[in-house]
């Protein structure tokens, strides 16, 4: 066997030649110069006619749960300009184009994640397998980190199943389960993993023995296909010059011969790398890759690591309401034993309602199967009592917005739980140490905010009180990337970092309201400007109960700078609830899916005081300055250790437009 940086190569006695991919110490196989030299350095040597004689080529990996994850996005955001980044994708052009013109059949065996430059890879080889296995995932993301494939996925796509499907799979930017990606066309056998490497064989050596047959001719896109793709472009991905680019490139790629495609692409994929959108995703991206490998260091200095951390096998949740339901439902999908306690019999069941809407919703997108939707519903327990909670290893407390209510129960969770269970809060306004007041042992007390809605928000808040201990963050650190989330640690304090932050520009957005700025005018200039929703929206999804407990929290924590607006109360007493708990009009009507600004709601606003109109533009500087001045005195009150935590937790927590590459950020190139 020979071996060139993170490629090696060897010819077996049947004279099947095997690439293998396996980046030296590290948990992924990426492209860059180096993997891409080595690849075209293994085919040269299994081909060139000087060792045993090559019948086929096999491409593998050996790493566990990752084929191939495409290039180096280090190597891509460090290229200086368009020229490199074309140049770029011109080499890899050419290093795949060895494999498509090979002498030599090529199979390409996959299993584990294979994404992007990946599965550029396998496109250009005679035949795709994948293993069955739940951690193979196919597909071309670079979509969603502003880019376009630029190794062949734009050009060889569209030759394999088509335009339409084609454009469908590379704007999407998901990474398709094997039985999908069988479906739709991207590979061509599903097969077991433990017979992956066996069947790869017989595959590579029947076609060296009989050669490929040609693939049926896709059908063509319809007449008006890219036309009207372009046309719903700006609103599909706002801001995402991406999506116009892979159109440009597969529509010339069906037109014109394959390698003036590719050159079409390679350009493409110049100017988008080039691009601030593209930079902004990428640095976004690797903010949630560092938040994978964050440790506790900065916030107990000196204080040993200690040994591994006890994982948490049964969780209660206090709360049967959006969040504790939520949250039991996330819990139970990730194989945690779950225990949903309400003394409210009612609530409880409302509760499991929402738990197998939730889970409804996972088996129709596909997350969950119907069976076993079924059994993790059955297996969360119920009850009215907190005595149930005696063998929990982690409670989470998720009630009201009430300092006293919530003291009570957590000084009934000291008495009735083991010394070893964690007990976290799901407060997103109340210090940590308040809560803990009433502890014996405070240093198990830590805050566990997950966002509203659970199942769609990465981010959970990791809030470490004065007491909180560092084995108690540990077991909780641990706990959050156990159940798929993304962890950014804060310092207690009122609001902690992001509900402190956001809560603030609601207010300010409602003074807007009051003073005579319409609905959709508010919400209008900041979806716009990329904001996932606008924030009287964003107030009807808290619902007006739960935001105004917030108001009157932080009109306490802040007297001299927080003047709670009067509009939630208003609501609240005409019955406009938002949409907590089931109830279905706020700023907005809801019905049948839909949304329209709330005829109800406009009849207060116009008994406000004329104000002057004030542009979008306008709206957006002063709703995005108050958000950005909070985030800079929490981080000048170390709430966050910097602002990069500072960005994450937005972009993760609140819907802030990743493609503007976070608000900090921003704020500070602009003064360069």
């Amino acid at each position: 066997m020979s071996q060139t940086a993170s490629v090696s190569h060897s010819v077996d006695s049947e004279g099947i030649a095997w690439i293998v991919f396996d980046e030296p110490a590290a948990r992924a196989n990426v492209f860059n110069p180096a993997s891409l030299a080595g690849l075209r350095a293994s085919l040269a040597a299994v081909t060139n006619g000087n060792g045993p004689k090559t019948k086929a080529v096999v491409l593998t990996s050996a790493k566990e749960t990752i084929f191939l994850a495409g290039a180096d996005l280090r190597w891509l955001a460090a290229l200086p300009d368009a020229a490199a980044a074309t140049a770029a994708a011109r080499e890899g052009q050419a290093v795949f184009d060895l494999l498509a013109n090979c002498p030599v059949p090529v199979v390409c065996a996959i299993h584990g994640a294979c994404a992007g430059g990946g599965y550029e890879l396998a496109l250009a080889c005679t035949r795709r397998l994948a293993s069955a296995a739940p951690e193979t995932r196919i597909g071309l993301p670079e979509v969603s980190l502003g880019l376009l494939p630029a190794w062949g996925g734009c050009a060889r796509l569209p030759r394999l199943i088509g335009a339409q499907r084609a454009v469908e799979i590379i704007l999407n930017s998901s990474l398709l389960p094997a039985p999908a990606a069988r479906e739709a066309g991207l590979v061509d056998e599903i097969v077991p993993v433990s017979e992956l490497k066996a069947r790869a064989r017989a595959v590579a050596l029947e076609l060296a023995g009989h050669g490929t047959q040609p693939r049926p001719t896709p059908l063509p896109p319809s007449p008006d296909f890219f036309q009207e793709q372009r046309r719903l472009a700006p609103t599909r991905w706002p801001g995402r010059p991406a999506a116009l680019a892979v159109l440009e490139a597969v529509e010339n790629a069906l037109a014109l011969p394959l390698p003036q495609g590719l050159e079409i692409e390679a350009n493409l994929f110049g100017r988008l790398a080039s691009g601030s959108v593209a930079k902004n995703l990428l640095h976004a991206f690797r903010l949630k890759e560092q938040a994978r490998k964050r440790t506790l260091d900065a916030w107990f200095p000196g204080v040993a690591a200690g040994p591994g951390a006890t994982p948490f096998r049964t969780v209660g949740i206090v709360g049967a309401g959006v969040m504790g339901s939520g949250i039991a439902h996330w819990c139970a999908m990730h194989g945690f034993g779950v225990i949903l306690c309400d003394s409210n019999r009612q609530a409880i069941e409302r509760g499991v309602a929402v738990i197998r809407e939730l889970f409804a919703d996972g088996v129709a997108r596909g997350k969950v199967t119907p069976d076993a939707a079924h059994r993790m519903t059955g297996g969360i327990g119920i009850t009215t009592s907190l005595e149930d909670f005696e063998y929990c290893d982690l409670v989470i407390e998720t009630i009201v917005e009430d300092r006293a209510a919530k003291q009570k129960v957590f000084a009934e969770l000291s008495a009735l739980t083991r010394p070893e269970c964690v007990l976290a809060t799901n407060t997103s306004a109340i210090p940590i140490e308040e809560l803990a007041a009433g502890v014996a042992q405070p240093g198990r007390v830590v805050g566990l905010h997950f966002f509203n809605l659970v199942s769609r928000m990465k981010l959970v808040e990791l809030v470490l009180g004065a007491q909180t201990n560092r084995a108690t963050a540990v077991r909780v650190l641990e706990f959050v990337r156990s159940v798929g989330k993304t962890a950014v640690v804060c310092r207690s304090s009122p609001g902690h970092f992001t509900t402190r932050a956001i809560f603030f520009c609601l207010n300010e957005a409602c003074r807007l309201w009051e003073q005579g700025i319409g609905t959709e005018a508010i919400d209008g200039a900041m979806r716009d400007w990329g904001w996932r929703m606008g924030p009287l929206r964003q107030m009807d999804e808290i619902g007006m109960q739960a935001t105004l407990a917030v108001f009157a929290q932080f009109a306490h924590y802040f007297p001299e700078r927080f003047a709670p607006t009067a509009i939630c109360a208003r609501f609240l007493a005409a019955g406009l609830e938002g949409r907590q708990n089931g109830a279905s009009t706020g700023f907005y009507e809801y019905e049948n899916g839909t949304e329209r600004p709330n005829p109800a709601a406009a009849e207060f606003a116009s008994k406000a005081a004329p104000h002057p109109a004030l542009s979008a533009e306008e709206i957006r500087t002063r709703l995005n300055g108050v958000l950005r001045d909070e985030m800079n005195r929490a981080l000048a009150e170390g709430v966050v250790k910097s602002p990069d935590d500072a960005d994450l937790a937005l972009l993760l927590g609140a819907g802030y437009p990743a493609y503007r590459g976070g608000l900090l950020r921003s704020a500070a190139e602009s003064t360069e």
